[in-house]
């Protein structure tokens, strides 16, 4: 590879060409002496140039393409040439390759040691270079160096391993040490977390071991044929858990604490016999993120404002619902951390503890025992609580219970699974609640989802389908103003078309004729009371106004519109 070098200090360079003044130099330079640092790095940050400004200017100098590497082909093979340790390192990515050359992408192509070093662990092809931002570089690493072929090259080596002597790896006869499955355990764990899953569900079937991780809600799927090492790596999880690896005929829950690349994550663990042995599904926790403030959560500023002031209510019953992975927890564990104040005293009743929370009282729920949602609340109302927050209102009796403790000056904060706000009275109703306690209590309901959003790297302007137009009209004719988009995928979205999630939400406050409605158990009077509330707006509008954005596709409403159906 010819080296590429600026023809002078790029300090004098940019001076030359008039990009920045030599005022604006001499500040660098004594930056520079005082704290060191490269003299690109340092205008970026004193904010006298932008990245993109400055590369491209550099990319000029060096006579090199300047990409935008989220539309850009990356040939996922030719990326394998460089390791990742190397590629972060040099901050550099090979791009496409054959046998006789190579191109890579650097985020400083005037560093002519990273050339040479690029050079020498990628010869004897010849190198073409071109030039990226360095956060692109960042943001595709942990999409493209996934730990599938380690877990791969693993599960074979642990086959080999024991198929001599165990063909069916008895898993009452694994060894904790056994080196091989926590090496491959390790790999699973720290592919799930640089993805950004959620859960890793191991199922053994007849002929294979599918692995599976939710990703933004959808689950990604590997298969690996070494179906006889299942055992093995569900032994080791539940040794993990402190479960009995004995027992495979019933389900068990656990769970247990690991750091990965120093990142402490809780693991929620559990199993279910199945017809080929044992699925299991782990739920990942990353502590390291905490917990997430309402702020951060992406509420309406109308919704939050009001949310907040229902929060400031010293007594009565506020209830998130929504289906499992809604959500629901961290809205509410958002308005835990809120609440917690020094003059404050909260008792929660949680199943299980997914956080631990400073200055709160948590208690876990242990059925084993008799340690029930009902048994913790008669508990903590004589521990003098001003906030009490319940996993879920599973029961009548938990309903109940928590009820009269937000008729005794208690602010209570639950879940409950329905499909929108107003069915949540309904429900507790339902469940055998009298509808005077349901009428006296229940302040507000917030019913909300996750839906996909668009990566914004490639998404472009789509035309929907008339009869989706015209569905999407009926929905909410007043507010249809805009266009809609869709993604066909890029590298940054790793060609999902999605990148993150955004909740959507449905804010309910019981007024005094919905309460007396409720409270003579007159269903149709309390859902007409509740489509004349002024600007109600339903999960599906909520929806629809983010399509009409551009922040979510079009499909991500009609799939919220049918579910809700």
């Amino acid at each position: 590879m010819v080296q590429r070098k600026l023809t002078k200090r790029l300090g004098e360079l940019l001076i030359e060409h008039g990009v920045i003044s030599p005022v604006q130099l001499d500040a660098v330079l004594q930056q520079q002496q005082r704290e060191g640092g490269r003299i690109g790095t340092l205008l970026v940050q004193m904010g006298m140039l932008g990245e993109l400004e400055l590369l491209g200017f550099v990319a000029r100098q060096l006579d090199l393409p300047l990409l935008d590497l989220n539309r850009t082909p990356i040939d996922k093979q030719a990326v394998k040439l460089l390791s990742e340790v190397y590629a972060r390192r040099y901050r550099a990515l090979v791009i496409e390759s054959d046998d006789t050359q190579a191109t890579v992408v650097l985020s400083d192509p005037a560093d002519l040691d990273t050339q040479d070093a690029i050079s020498n662990l990628l010869a004897p092809r010849d190198i073409n270079l071109a030039v990226a931002p360095h956060g692109q570089l960042l943001g595709l690493y942990d999409q493209l160096y996934r730990r599938t072929d380690d877990i791969a090259n693993l599960a074979e080596q642990l086959h080999v391993e024991h198929a001599p002597s165990r063909p069916a790896l008895d898993a009452g006869g694994l060894d904790d040490s056994d080196a091989t499955v926590a090496k491959l355990l390790n790999s699973l764990f720290e592919d799930a977390l640089q993805v950004g899953a959620s859960d890793i569900h191991i199922e053994p079937d007849q002929k294979v071991v599918r692995l599976r991780m939710r990703v933004d809600g959808l689950l990604q799927e590997t298969e690996l044929k070494e179906v006889a090492i299942a055992p093995a790596l569900v032994s080791r999880l539940k040794l993990m858990a402190g479960l009995d690896i004995a027992e495979r005929r019933l389900p068990q829950d656990g769970r247990f604490e690991l750091r990965i690349k120093d990142s402490p994550v809780d693991v929620r663990m559990a199993t279910m016999p199945v017809q080929h042995g044992e699925a299991v599904v782990l739920r990942l926790l990353d502590q390291s993120q905490g917990v997430r403030s309402l702020a951060q959560a992406g509420m309406p500023a109308a919704l939050l404002g009001a949310f907040r002031r229902r929060l400031a209510s010293p007594n009565g019953i506020i209830l998130v619902t929504g289906p499992t992975g809604s959500g629901k927890t961290t809205t509410l564990y958002g308005a835990l951390s809120e609440l917690n104040t020094p003059d404050r005293k909260i008792i929660t009743a949680e199943d299980p503890v997914e956080y631990r929370l400073p200055r709160i009282n948590q208690v876990q729920v242990n059925a084993k025992i008799g340690l029930t949602f009902a048994r913790i609340l008669r508990t903590s109302l004589r521990q003098d609580p001003d906030v009490l927050l319940i996993g879920e209102m599973r029961d009548q009796e938990t309903a109940e219970i928590a009820m009269r403790g937000a008729l005794t000056g208690h602010l209570v904060l639950s879940t409950l699974h329905t499909n929108d706000a107003p069915s949540s009275a309904v429900r507790l109703m339902d469940m055998g609640v009298p509808g005077y306690l349901v009428a006296s209590t229940l302040k507000a309901v917030l019913a909300q989802r996750l839906v996909r959003k668009l990566c914004e790297h490639c998404k472009v302007p789509h035309r929907l389908e008339e009869n989706e137009l015209q569905f999407l009209m009926h929905l909410n004719p007043e507010a249809f103003k805009g266009g809609f988009y869709q993604a066909p995928g890029c590298a940054s979205c790793n060609h999902s078309g999605h990148k993150g999630r955004v909740g959507v939400y449905e804010w309910l406050e019981i007024n005094h004729e919905m309460a007396d409605a409720l409270r003579e158990h007159d269903i149709e009077a309390f859902n007409g009371l509740v489509a004349a509330v002024p600007g109600f707006t339903t999960l599906a509008r909520s929806a629809l106004q983010l399509a009409l954005q551009g922040e979510i596709a079009a499909t991500e409403v009609l799939r919220l519109a049918e579910w809700m159906d």
